[in-house]
């Protein structure tokens, strides 16, 4: 199984390395390829985003292509991970093998489970900013929040999303966030799903 995951950047890139070890764990002797394809800032929109899919199907001869977009991209394209991915469809329109995925509201959500590590290397100990990773919204996304960590805490030093995205997650296991966010669950679900296994429940 050859995948490809448009993704919006740097942070993505770290997080790839956490998924495959996580994958490796539900998919021993059936590993996909995954190529993931960074688009400096936001994914594509409308007819290329159409284009791109085709391209990678097509010509790329991948079995499927993932678009993974924050629904807080600094504009007002998406009001919801719902409205994010009906839109990519409708973008994309009948071509199969195409799933648009989303992280709500930025990728540092699935990163809020893990707040004792975040605290630990901001050193600061503001508490955790919601009940529901995900819902911490549009008008002070999750980065944010981990941004104002870093740059309040001991540490006093700027967050460096693929640094720090990778250092809050060394060692941990995805399942836990998957749990508390369920959009990456679904995420990790239909990676697990197009390989054939078992997925999260």
């Amino acid at each position: 199984m050859k995948i490809a995951i448009l993704v919006e950047g740097k942070t993505e890139l770290a997080f790839k390395s956490h998924l495959l070890n996580f994958l490796k764990t539900r998919l021993a002797g059936a590993m996909p390829k995954l190529d993931f394809i960074p688009y400096d800032g936001r994914i594509p929109s409308e007819a290329r985003l159409k284009s791109v899919v085709k391209n990678y199907l097509l010509k790329d001869k991948y079995d499927a292509v993932i678009a993974l977009t924050d629904v807080y991209t600094g504009t007002h394209d998406f009001k919801s991970a719902a409205d994010a991915k009906q839109k990519m469809l409708e973008w994309v329109g009948s071509i199969p093998h195409f799933y648009p995925h989303v992280a709500n509201h930025d990728f540092e959500a699935w990163l809020l489970p893990y707040w004792s590590d975040i605290q630990k290397l901001s050193g600061h100990n503001k508490g955790v900013p919601g009940k529901h990773p995900e819902q911490v919204n549009l008008n002070k996304p999750p980065s944010y929040h981990i941004k104002e960590m870093f740059i309040s805490g001991k540490q006093k030093r700027r967050y460096k999303k693929p640094r720090d995205a990778h250092r809050i997650l060394k060692d941990k296991d995805l399942l836990i966030s998957a749990k508390a966010c369920p959009e990456l669950k679904a995420f990790l679900n239909r990676i697990l799903q197009l390989c054939d296994g078992e997925l999260i429940p």
